[in-house]
């Protein structure tokens, strides 16, 4: 008896079933009283069952969602996005969303020096609008005659005038609505006279690991290309220096991708293949050594800070009025000191060289603290403005305690102020003063723009 115990096995056929089997090959399968299959027929509707089979299989995984509908009159770069070519997916999600792309132009006033050199000109009302820097946005909506677009506020920053180029090359002026250093990002408005197309907006909640994505912007002022990679992590932390000084008093919780990002893609949208922005391009890790890490905010955290600077042109946070240096910070220029010392010959001009442009920061290295010796970690008030100054925190005291939880630095007290209370709320703050531990309690302002 071989594998299959039936006559289909055979391979001996009588000359009547041969015949039975050429006629059957032609009767309708679910005929009364027809039972059998023919080998041919079988194999066919094996064949055909598999292919369809096969057919929404791939569409399933490799179809693409709906589109949402834009507001504001505009024709959003939506659509589903169905090919049997997997190669061809990113061409087209690319196609969706390039229409809603710009590259933003940063000016700021410039002025010729001594031998005709250009440098920067600080007073504002001297010298000439030059190009001091160059990113990327993207259009997300038509509001009132006017295209929405979302940037970095790095990409903006300092800027006396901002100028947006479209996908065609025109080049029209932009308005900063509003932006937010904490998040790096920014909101522009420009005409939407012949705008017909606005970015979807995607979810980056649903990310995974590996999925493709593409980055979209105006690398090195190159102008429009595409950059593809994958995401090598969903949600990666990144400390950050707002203060540009070296010294970390900010965490962003972003997206880590291996698509090339370099100067100029900042601000511009990471795609998925559907053609939604799921993140907006921020930053990359640029050292000997390091390749294919790039960053981007994740969309479902950008689009309430967008709201917000919409609706107000600031982001609300909780204020405390202090201006800070970590007491870390300080030790460490103590002991630099200490290993280093005075050059005795140079003792007379002491005094002569202290820069004044060091400000509060250079007083407070050189002020001795007064604190107990298992002190180690706290913030130190360089200034204190607004409800801390009316609660009577002065400079030189050393914070080390937010409503009962310890602050080591800036980053853990803006961390704790942002995330956990509310503007308004009454906050207890404990801190050192002279080596005496006191207390004080008052209500939080608003942060409005570029308060600290």
């Amino acid at each position: 008896m071989g594998l299959f115990d039936d006559d289909f096995y055979s391979t001996k056929v009588s000359r009547r079933a041969s015949r039975e089997n050429r006629r059957g090959d032609f009767a309708f399968p679910y005929r009364s009283g027809v039972r059998k299959w023919s080998n041919v027929r079988i194999a066919f509707v094996s064949s055909f069952t598999s292919a369809v089979a096969a057919t929404l299989l791939f569409g399933v995984f490799f179809g693409g969602g709906s589109g949402a509908a834009g507001d504001g009159g505009a024709v959003p770069a939506a659509g589903v996005i169905n090919t049997m070519d997997p190669l061809e997916r990113p061409v087209q999600a690319s196609a969706k969303v390039r229409p809603a792309v710009v590259s933003i132009i940063n000016e700021q006033p410039f002025s010729f020096g001594i031998g005709g050199e250009e440098q920067e000109d600080r007073s504002e009302e001297k010298g000439t609008l030059r190009e001091a820097g160059i990113g990327s946005g993207v259009i997300i909506d038509k509001v009132d005659g006017k295209a929405i677009i979302i940037t970095n506020y790095h990409v903006v920053d300092k800027a006396q005038a901002v100028k947006a180029v479209l996908m065609n090359g025109e080049k029209r002026e932009a308005r900063i609505v509003g932006k937010d250093q904490i998040t790096d990002l920014a909101v522009l408005e420009i005409d939407a006279k012949g705008i017909d197309v606005v970015a979807e907006i995607g979810d980056s909640s649903v990310l995974r690991p590996a999925e493709y994505v593409m980055a979209i912007g105006n690398p090195l002022g190159l102008g429009e290309s595409v950059s593809s990679g994958i995401i090598s992590k969903t949600q990666q932390i990144v400390p950050v220096s707002l203060n540009q000084d070296g010294v970390y008093d900010w965490e962003q919780e972003v997206i880590q991708i291996d698509a090339s990002i370099n100067q100029g893609n900042s601000g511009g949208p990471l795609i998925d293949l559907d053609g939604r922005v799921i993140g907006i391009n921020s930053m990359k890790i640029a050292d000997l050594g390091v390749e294919g890490i790039g960053f981007a905010i994740p969309i479902n955290h950008a689009m309430p800070i967008v709201e917000s600077l919409m609706k107000q042109g600031y982001v609300s946070r909780p204020y405390l009025g202090v201006y800070t240096m970590d007491l870390e910070q300080y030790w460490e220029q103590q002991s630099i000191e200490d290993a280093f010392g005075e050059d005795p010959d140079e003792e007379k001009d002491a005094d002569s060289g202290k820069d004044e442009e060091d400000g509060a920061a250079g007083d407070s290295a050189g002020a001795e603290l007064k604190l107990p010796d298992e002190i180690f970690d706290g913030v130190i008030v360089l200034e204190a403005v607004g409800p801390a100054k009316k609660a009577g925190l002065l400079f030189n005291d050393v914070i080390v305690k937010l409503d009962n939880q310890s602050i080591g630095s800036t980053m853990e007290l803006r961390k704790f102020l942002y995330g956990k209370k509310k503007i308004g709320e009454e906050i207890k703050i404990s801190y050192y003063r002279n080596g005496k531990l006191l207390e004080t309690k008052f209500k939080l302002g608003e942060k409005e723009e570029e308060d600290e």
